[in-house]
């Protein structure tokens, strides 16, 4: 197992200008992190070559590994020319991830709403989706990275789409960025998710959350509802209602030894909520 962080759980710090991106390698390195996952959010990357050469310099000399880059998309356009507008910007980006020295990629395919987001309309959007995501993968290939889609945006969310996808896709490079988490969104059991998907993982990231049911009153700013209308809340790790425990042993017992990111979304001060996050995957992870 290979511990570090997505500099998505340290956006607060960035969006606010408290640190730059290279101060989160600094930091990720300060605290016992082995890698980074670059996500472009707070500072960019495609108008920005002298920051590329910065990362990778800083990445470098602090012994970090750049372990994936992760990047949002939409493959559902309204438009025969905006799809493939879409496909070579994120053919682009696969550039910018070369550049890096990543060899994971992480990218979307679309996102909607829950009320939005049902089977049918997943049946329907498929072979949609997994062109763009051939198209992709098969151009990443000639980088040896490998391509993968995140479960998270409600629409692409379920284990069993994630799944889908992928096998459809059927491309040796192309896999899933494993969020421990994000299974609550659309009210799947963390443990039976991650048990579903370890083996189609080429990254991870331990995310834990708050969870109360729908039955409770709504608990308000900070909370997000869930597609049967449950509430959760982004938590430090191991301050949560999953079972990170067993979640954890779950990834252990598979063999999986990859990188695995600390992501943290919740109200806390990033910077505080992450070393403790990193802290306490590591103890979980060495008790197990």
């Amino acid at each position: 197992m290979k511990l570090g962080m997505s500099s998505y759980s340290l956006v607060g710090a960035l969006n606010s200008g408290d640190m730059s991106i290279l101060d989160v390698i600094d930091w990720t390195a300060d605290h016992g992190g082995e890698h980074v996952e670059l996500v472009p959010m707070g500072y960019t990357l495609t108008d920005n070559p002298d920051l590329v050469k910065a990362i990778v310099q800083k990445a470098q000399a602090k012994n970090i590994v750049i372990s994936n880059y992760a990047i949002g998309a939409d493959f559902l356009p309204d438009t025969e020319e905006a799809f493939e507008q879409e496909i070579e910007r994120v053919k682009k980006e696969v550039d910018i991830a070369n550049q890096l020295g990543a060899k994971r990629m992480r990218h979307d395919v679309s996102f909607k709403p829950s009320d939005q987001a049902s089977y049918r309309q997943f049946e329907k959007d498929l072979p949609r989706l997994v062109e763009a995501c051939q198209r992709i993968a098969d151009y990443a290939k000639q980088y040896d990275i490998v391509t993968s889609i995140e479960n998270h945006g409600f629409y692409i969310q379920a284990s069993e789409r994630i799944q889908r996808i992928i096998h459809e896709v059927d491309r040796p490079n192309f896999k899933t960025t494993l969020d421990t988490g994000n299974f609550l969104c659309v009210d799947e059991d963390p443990i039976a998710a991650v048990k579903q998907n370890i083996h189609e993982a080429s990254m991870i990231h331990i995310k834990d959350f708050y969870y109360r049911p729908s039955s409770w009153y709504n608990p308000g700013a900070g909370w997000l509802v869930t597609t049967a209308g449950n509430y959760i809340r982004g938590a430090i790790t191991g301050h949560g209602d999953i079972d990170l425990r067993e979640v954890i042993k779950v990834i252990k017992a598979s063999g999986y030894d990859g990188y695995i990111s600390i992501e943290f979304e919740g109200l806390e001060p990033c910077q505080k909520a992450a070393q403790l996050s990193m802290e306490n995957v590591r103890k979980i992870w060495e008790s197990v």
